[in-house]
């Protein structure tokens, strides 16, 4: 690559980063598989309601960071690109749990 000519060349130089090969790619591919697998398996494990729903949402954020921080390489992005994301999935996660307690309390289970 040829040295950069302009200033904008150059902050656009600076700003690259090495991402992630083929490699890291099947091994995050690997454990997000991995996770789902868990989450499938816990359907056929019985337990309460409260431990069941606080596992699944902790599973789906883990999920969801890997997905957005590896395929959306927001791992390489500006800080405040984390922090939309961030608030995105925090009020997404209090609308499920709220709308997934309301029925479940209207439910009489």
């Amino acid at each position: 690559m040829s040295a950069p000519t302009t200033t904008t060349e150059a902050a656009h130089v600076e700003h690259e980063h090495a991402h992630p090969g083929d490699g890291e790619y099947m091994l995050v591919a690997l454990f997000l598989a991995v996770v789902t697998g868990a989450e499938v398996g816990l359907y056929y494990v019985n337990m309460a309601f409260l431990p069941y729903a606080i596992i699944l949402t902790v599973l789906m954020i883990v999920k969801f960071s890997t997905v957005v921080m590896f395929f959306m390489h927001l791992r390489f992005d500006s800080r405040l690109f984390r922090y939309v994301f961030l608030t995105g999935i925090v009020l997404a996660t209090a609308v499920y749990m709220v709308v997934l307690l309301t029925f479940h309390f209207f439910s009489g289970h």
